[in-house]
């Protein structure tokens, strides 16, 4: 993907990236997160007053590496989408933290209960 097209993706709406992001998820089975160099997983805490922590999630390596691409101690790393589906998101959902799909270059994301992402996930790979 060239800087360009990366950028274009970027630039789409939140509903845009979000759908983007369920199509490409279910074409590649897997999501990326953000660890930093002692393994733990990025977490952000939204503005929103009284609003859970969430875990940023991208499509692909390529807009997770653009997203860190401020703090060095931050790297890409893989999940595949049945542990994603079986394990994280469970996991996160016990944990009360929810799940911001997909961030845009514009800092808006699309935030959700990881109930929620894992209805939508997999009815999207009941279309495959």
């Amino acid at each position: 993907m060239d800087k360009e097209e990366l950028e274009a993706i970027l630039g789409l709406s939140c509903e845009d990236r979000y759908d983007y992001f369920l199509d490409l998820v279910g074409e590649e089975r897997e999501v990326w997160i953000l660890i930093n160099s002692e393994e733990h997983f990025l977490k952000l805490h939204s503005d929103e007053k009284g609003a859970p922590d969430y875990l940023p999630v991208w499509p692909s390596s390529e807009f997770a590496t653009t997203y860190a691409s401020d703090d060095a101690d931050l790297t890409p790393k893989s999940i595949a989408l049945p542990q994603f589906l079986k394990k994280w998101l469970p996991g996160l959902d016990q944990d009360g933290i929810d799940v911001g799909v997909f961030p845009g270059s514009d800092d808006s994301v699309w935030i959700m209960e990881a109930r929620e992402l894992e209805k939508d996930l997999r009815e999207e790979l009941s279309r495959f």
